[in-house]
């Protein structure tokens, strides 16, 4: 119980401050935008530590973070798409990896395919998705507050029996805790392309999150009136497992159906946001040119989209969710706690500035000591090979950062190569496009 509610403290603080930064800070890119605010703001940006906080914040988002995430999502996909060939079979009769694997890579191709054709169209998908994702946990709270109703309270009464009280264990859970949380942050990353920002930016954030945090527990607690804790930890699909439970066959291919099409749907969100992520920061310099243009009708950032698809191909190789969801978090709490640093200190450095929302200072403070928790717990706790590869990676980006970006070096035919790419993808830069 302790552990849940400090979750749901601590995401709800973590969005409130993301909702004040993206007011403060009118441009698309999340975190991106915040450190060269916060750490290099003004003539600052020119000095060679300046860009250091957010160029390593978009290396590692854009060969890591963002690629792992959407890897991670279409392999859960995958798996209940996969299911419904495999619906009825035993918990123990599991689908071909391969089979996983190969799927997984289609729909990471078919969304990006989307995204990159039309922005329209990939929002009418994410709000055809997101209502068959609210219909998938309609059905599960339904069906387990009726088997709440028939008296089946045994798992629910059992609590937290067997629970670590280890240091690092803890701040690991968490991880995969709040990765069912993630995504509070994922406007921040096209503020430019919203409507009203400084209105419709914290009202999302505000109204969505608490409405998350209910379907969560909801779901959770229906699933511990049917299952316990050990059929929980076996089943790779718990939501089917679930429907079968409580509804026999056509309960099972209801919830396989379902299921595939709210991460589909979560996938599709997450390529939206990863493209712009990869465009602001070609924009910027930080990236190749190539990077920051546009398709020249559809106005998508098509090559920023393509290469988000490449990295996360090759990331669906190894398939391993559970150390995906370690890499991905223990890495992304570092610049989730860089991003309320950035916030503190813009508390002091624009004092002036227009800030439409605005939370205490204490909320910022809390989410960045928490941060630091998260990141070196499991270190001192127990160390893992993932930590340091991630630790590794970040500091690797400096070996790209010093000589393309500070000193402004090019690979030999890198010009010719961009050019290709323009005639073949058909994309432009954004200052030789008309005004909309």
């Amino acid at each position: 119980r302790e552990y849940k509610s400090t979750m749901c403290i601590y995401t709800h603080t973590g969005a409130l401050s993301y909702a004040e930064l993206g007011t403060l800070v009118d441009a698309s890119g999340g975190e991106y935008a915040y450190f060269l605010q916060g750490f290099a703001p003004g003539e600052k940006r020119r000095l060679w530590w300046g860009p250091i906080p957010s160029f390593l914040f978009a290396w590692v988002s854009l060969f890591l973070l963002k690629p792992s995430s959407l890897a991670i999502i279409c392999l859960t996909c995958s798996e209940y798409f996969v299911r419904i060939f495999n619906a009825g079979s035993s918990i123990n009769c599991l689908p071909p990896d391969l089979a996983i694997k190969l799927f997984a890579a289609f729909v990471i191709i078919l969304i990006t395919f989307i995204n990159s054709y039309s922005v329209n169209l990939a929002t009418r998908v994410q709000n055809v998705f997101t209502a068959a994702k609210l219909v998938a946990i309609l059905i599960i709270v339904v069906g387990g507050m009726v088997k709440l109703g028939q008296g089946n309270t045994q798992y629910l009464a059992t609590g937290f029996q067997g629970s670590t009280k280890s240091f690092g264990d803890i701040a690991t859970a968490f991880y995969s805790g709040l990765w069912a949380y993630d995504g509070w942050n994922n406007l921040n990353y096209v503020t430019e392309e919203l409507k009203k920002p400084y209105t419709n930016l914290p009202r999302a954030i505000i109204i969505g999150l608490p409405l998350v945090t209910i379907c969560y527990l909801l779901v959770n607690i229906s699933y511990l009136a049917v299952m316990s804790q050990d059929e929980l930890l076996a089943s790779e699909t718990v939501a089917v497992h679930f429907g079968g439970e409580v509804f026999g066959m056509t309960g099972e291919i209801t919830m396989i159906i379902s299921t595939f099409m709210s991460t589909f749907g979560a996938a599709n969100g997450s390529c939206f946001t990863s493209g712009r992520l990869c465009f602001v920061a070609a924009r910027e310099g930080h990236m190749v040119d190539v990077l920051s243009y546009v398709h020249a009708k559809k106005l998508t950032p098509s090559p920023a989209l393509l290469f988000n698809a490449a990295i996360a191909l090759i990331m669906v190789i190894p398939s391993d969710i559970g150390s995906l969801i370690d890499f991905f978090s223990f890495t992304a709490w570092i610049f989730y706690g860089g991003a309320m640093a950035a916030l503190i200190i813009m508390r002091f450095t624009m004092k002036d500035a227009p800030r439409p929302y605005k939370v205490p200072i204490a909320i910022p403070v809390l989410v960045l000591i928490i941060s630091v928790y998260l990141v070196v717990g499991p270190i001192i706790d127990s160390p893992k090979i993932e930590y340091l590869y991630a630790s590794l990676f970040i500091i690797a980006g400096l070996f790209f950062y010093f000589p393309f970006v500070y000193m402004k070096k090019s690979i030999p035919g890198m010009g010719h190569m961009t050019t290709i790419l323009q005639l073949l993808l058909q994309v432009v830069p954004t200052d030789v496009m008309p005004d909309a």
